[in-house]
């Protein structure tokens, strides 16, 4: 089991609300928001491999980005009776009615890599999931300890993720609240590309055509697939990422550090997705009636070019 930080802001007492199940086979149904990055897919791989290790079965429902599509796979779970809902929901709003009749149906809820925002926390047992705003948190941090010796307006690209999501949210917030330290740091551009690799290269293409002869020296992808898009669209531009334009991405693919060790992407912020062994911990926390923290965070890292080459072999995903 990897270590974890948890916070608690309050706890469920889970025997209180749900019996106890510890010695029983445990269903899980799971609706995964998508497979629309590297991460995500690590995230899936994590999951199915960690109900397996743990005897949980699984029922796994991919969503592809529908937030209608998660209802209708979770109404499925609750008619199938399954013992626990995990949800990586696609969007932070919208969720109280369906967590409503989940809770009515008697099914405790593990909210896993983004959170709801909902006035009534009880709907669901836990949330295990990086700190979104602490990643965003870190990147400005660095882009204040890159920049500092460099005089003069600092003109800011930003590649958000998905509209309404919780890490495009909170990692945007996050940066801003550290840059805004320096007055003549600027996100002169800032536009959503959907965590894909194919949006980054295009919403990169975008800014640089816009910019035209002052092309940002700066750019800050929600995640690494966008950077690796972009990184495509500079070279095309005929500029050389991480010199021309400095790039600090969120992830830390295999994919990411093999282009920190080319130079083409200058840092990365980890976000763990390699969640699986908390969640069926958690199912089985639940199903023996103890009690969980409210909000559990994997650990996590920053990492940069000097240093990539040594951790490279140590990534999974």
């Amino acid at each position: 089991m990897p270590t974890v930080e948890t916070v608690v802001t309050e706890t469920i007492n889970i025997s209180s609300l749900y019996p106890s199940h510890m010695n029983e086979d445990i269903v899980m149904g799971f609706s995964q928001l998508g497979s629309e990055s590297d991460w995500r897919l690590a995230n899936t791989a994590s999951i199915v491999e960690s109900a397996k290790e743990a005897g949980i079965t699984l029922l796994l429902e991919n969503a592809e980005q529908s937030q209608q599509a998660q209802f209708s796979a979770i109404r499925s779970f609750i008619e199938k009776q399954v013992d626990v809902i995990a949800i990586a929901p696609v969007v932070q709003t919208g969720w109280e009615n369906i967590l409503q009749e989940i809770k009515e149906a008697g099914i405790p809820v593990v909210i896993i890599d983004r959170s709801v925002n909902v006035e009534d926390t009880s709907l669901y047992v836990t949330f295990i999931g990086s700190d979104f705003y602490e990643e965003g948190i870190k990147a400005g941090k660095y882009v204040l300890d890159k920049m500092r010796n460099k005089p003069g307006r600092i003109r800011i690209a930003e590649l958000e993720g998905t509209v309404g999501s919780t890490p495009s949210i909170d990692r945007g917030r996050g940066f801003r609240d550290v840059i805004q330290e320096r007055d003549d740091m600027e996100i002169i551009m800032s536009q959503p590309a959907d965590f894909t690799i194919e949006g980054g290269k295009k919403v990169m293409e975008q800014f640089l055509q816009e910019a035209g002869e002052q092309p940002p020296q700066l750019l800050f992808a929600h995640n690494d697939d966008m950077a690796i898009g972009a990184i495509q669209a500079i070279e095309e531009f005929g500029l050389e990422p991480g010199k021309d334009i400095i790039i600090i991405s969120v992830d830390g693919t295999r994919q990411a550090f093999e282009m920190m060790i080319e130079g083409k992407i200058n840092a990365v912020i980890e976000c763990n997705p390699l969640q699986g062994s908390l969640l069926m911990q958690a199912a089985r926390e639940i199903m023996g009636g103890r009690t969980l923290p409210k909000r559990i965070i994997p650990p996590e890292d920053i990492f940069t070019q000097e240093y990539a080459h040594l951790e490279i072999d140590h990534r999974k995903y």
